[in-house]
């Protein structure tokens, strides 16, 4: 595995500099293979496995993206998300702005923009692999995101994953952030970094309707990055399914998650913006010392059709001294129903859901699929001596996925920032459109 960033000859490489190399590394010879499905569980998506004993005379699949490898096949992808963000403030809003020492300006930017590669090995036993590299225009320079390996192992009832990974705590941390049905995570879970180098051990018991995520992790490759502030953590993630039933299109989902990690340089810094990339950080506990911290928290979902509900609440421990700890809690309540009648994918290997399927795009005469979302968030990083202040957010919006590849946002965001001293409040006005290679 890379650690990143990437080694400066790689970094002069344009975008289809990069993709020629990794093109030219293909083994073409076996270009035309039967294909069959199997679930991919590192993303909740289905990944497309190429049989090596049949060889038809015609390559008939139309994806352009996807290559069958003598060894192993191939399948590059990505995504860009670009987007707006404008904002309205009290006068007491304004104020809190004064003292964060900023002004909220009306900005278009960039959100994220990354490369994708996978591919499954040719072996016996299920292994695949995934790459992931993104773009951070701040620092010009490409960072490795979710990157290793798969291994099927049907002894202990799921897939072991060796690698950058996310920790395995939340189902909205987990999932794809592009399949997400907001533009962005809730507040209550910024509080665990994005990324962490370890082993993650993914199960399912198909009878008992049970599934869980164990991860073990430790900064020797990731030290020095932003998302590296622990020493070493693990994560557990553990549900069950009451009802599950595809036949019937119904999915009632209930997990627990927990989490310990060992703090670096025995202080921490705890804060998350408003929902919105452009915006500063809202609220901020700064510094503080500790050693250790504990969370946990749970998770439901019900899935009936097209409509959707679910609710996700965290409590954050932080262990300050022998005295006293600060304790910071948070969650959000969503509710989702698709207009055109889309239902939004679940998968079992891990506990997730995956991208919306499109009925018919509208590069195909179709009106795609129309998504109405609200949700009510909220952080309170006030606990113990330390005071972060306080932010809750309501979030009505509407999402146009105009085909499996594009998806263009429209939110509305009514926030109220209790900190300084005074309560502010702030409206916010976003869109964004998303691009994706599947």
């Amino acid at each position: 595995m890379i650690n990143y960033p990437l080694p400066k000859p790689l970094l002069r490489l344009s975008l289809p500099g990069m993709v020629s190399v990794m093109l030219l590394m293909l083994p073409w010879q076996s270009f035309g293979q039967e294909k069959e499905y199997i679930p991919d569980g590192t993303q909740g998506e289905q990944l497309e496995v190429l049989k090596a004993d049949t060889v038809p005379a015609k390559w008939k699949d139309k994806r352009w993206r996807l290559f069958p490898g003598r060894f192993s096949t191939f399948k590059f992808g990505g995504g860009f998300l670009y987007e707006f963000a404008g904002y309205s403030q009290d006068a007491a809003g304004k104020a809190q702005m004064d003292s964060l020492g900023t002004v909220l300006e009306h900005a278009f930017a960039v959100r994220d923009f990354r490369i994708t590669l996978s591919g499954q090995l040719k072996t016996k036993r299920t292994i695949s692999w995934k790459a992931g590299f993104m773009y951070d225009d701040a620092n010009r320079a490409w960072f490795v995101r979710e990157t290793g390996v798969m291994v099927g192992v049907p002894e202990l009832w799921g897939h072991i994953f060796v690698g950058r990974t996310k920790e395995g705590f939340s189902m909205n941390k987990v999932m794809v952030g592009y399949a997400g049905w907001t533009m962005e995570r809730q507040m209550a879970i910024d509080v665990i970094p994005i990324l962490a180098d370890g082993v993650k051990w993914l199960a399912y018991l198909p009878k008992q309707r049970i599934w869980w995520n164990l991860g073990i992790y430790t900064d020797w490759l990731s030290e020095g990055q932003s998302f590296s502030t622990y020493k070493w953590q693990t994560a557990a993630r553990l549900g069950w399914l009451p009802i599950y039933s595809p036949e019937d299109n119904i999915v009632f989902h209930i997990g627990v998650n927990y989490r310990y990690g060992s703090v670096k340089n025995g202080e921490i810094r705890v804060r998350s913006r408003p929902e919105a990339d452009p915006a500063p950080q809202f609220i901020d506990t700064g510094k503080f010392p500790t050693d250790y911290s504990n969370q946990i928290g749970g998770e439901a979902y019900y899935r009936s059709g097209s409509f959707m509900a679910g609710s996700e609440v965290y409590m954050h421990r932080f262990h300050t001294n022998e005295a006293s700890e600060a304790v910071f809690v948070g969650g959000d309540v969503m509710i989702s129903y698709f207009i055109t009648g889309e239902s939004r994918p679940y998968n079992t290997a891990t506990g997730i859901f995956g991208f919306v399927p499109i009925k018919k795009s509208i590069f195909k005469g179709g009106p795609g699929a129309w998504e109405v979302v609200v949700r009510y968030s909220t952080l309170d990083l006030n606990g113990g001596s330390i005071h972060g202040g306080k932010f809750w957010r309501i979030t009505p919006m509407i999402n146009w996925y105009l085909s499996k590849d594009v998806r263009f946002v429209l939110a509305y965001g009514y926030g109220v920032l209790d900190r300084f001293n005074l309560k502010g409040a702030t409206q916010f006005f976003q869109a964004r459109i998303q691009l994706t290679l599947l």
